[in-house]
């Protein structure tokens, strides 16, 4: 008994579906109950628990809901292959991949048609850079577009592979920290008014550190689409861009 305990606090899990399911745990400071997500891949359980919290606390949080737990599970996209004539999102559209042995290893995109030689096994490392560099060149336009039509001078903007957040928008010049948002490669793969909205969320930031009625205002005069859709396609089918290089 005093072995299983012990191993429970040490790699907490819960057995849902057929399979043991990591968990990991979070403690905040700022938290006052315990919340529970799984991750977009559906590799672990994500508990934040507030400071005081036991790991025992959420061992039994997450057991009281393996039903909700199993029905996330579900719903986690099949992990896609990335290798010759697999379809590839792109921009809201699908690529199709067209590799050749004898052919160089540089990625190019020709129209609905992604081409790459070289080495089989690298492909996907490739391409996936080949993604983070066209995430970065159309952020770096949408940014630039949202800070002339805030008035503002564009930040330092840099990428991420987070794995809940698609943006996020950190310094402040009067504390002499440098202003920077952080964009979510992955949404290179979403349709562009997706990504735009993000963007203009975190320039919104730069303004309303905040999500009061002032922030928002300011993200409806900025942005050009409907915010509300944008969200919802990221509610609904944002947790399939991970099913690419997961």
């Amino acid at each position: 008994m005093i072995d299983w305990l012990r191993n429970a606090v040490q790699e907490p899990s819960v057995a849902v579906a057929g399979r043991t399911l990591p968990i990991a745990l979070r403690r905040h400071a700022r938290a006052q109950r315990l919340t529970m997500r799984l991750a977009p891949d559906g590799s672990e359980l994500r508990i934040t628990l507030p400071r005081w919290g036991r790991t025992m606390d959420a061992l039994a949080f997450a057991e009281a809901r393996r039903d909700w737990i199993a029905d996330q599970l579900r719903k986690v996209p099949e992990t896609r292959t990335i290798g010759d004539g697999e379809r590839l999102p792109f921009r809201g559209q699908e690529l199709t991949i067209s590799w050749q042995a004898g052919g160089g290893r540089r990625v190019s995109h020709d129209g609905d048609v992604l081409r790459a030689g070289g080495p089989r096994e690298s492909l996907p490392g490739r391409i996936q850079r080949w993604l983070e560099g066209e995430a970065l060149r159309l952020a770096a336009d949408d940014l630039a577009f949202y800070c002339e039509r805030a008035g503002l001078p564009p930040p330092e903007l840099r990428l991420s592979r987070a794995q809940r957040r698609w943006g996020s928008c950190s310094g402040e010049p009067a504390a002499g920290t440098t202003r920077r948002i952080r964009l979510n490669w992955r949404l290179v793969m979403a349709p562009d008014h997706v990504r735009r909205s993000v963007v203009a969320h975190e320039v919104a930031h730069l303004v309303h550190f905040d999500h009061s009625p002032a922030f928002h205002a300011l993200l409806a005069r900025l942005f050009e689409g409907d915010i509300a859709t944008a969200d919802g396609w990221l509610k609904h089918e944002g947790r399939s861009l991970y099913a690419v290089f997961g």
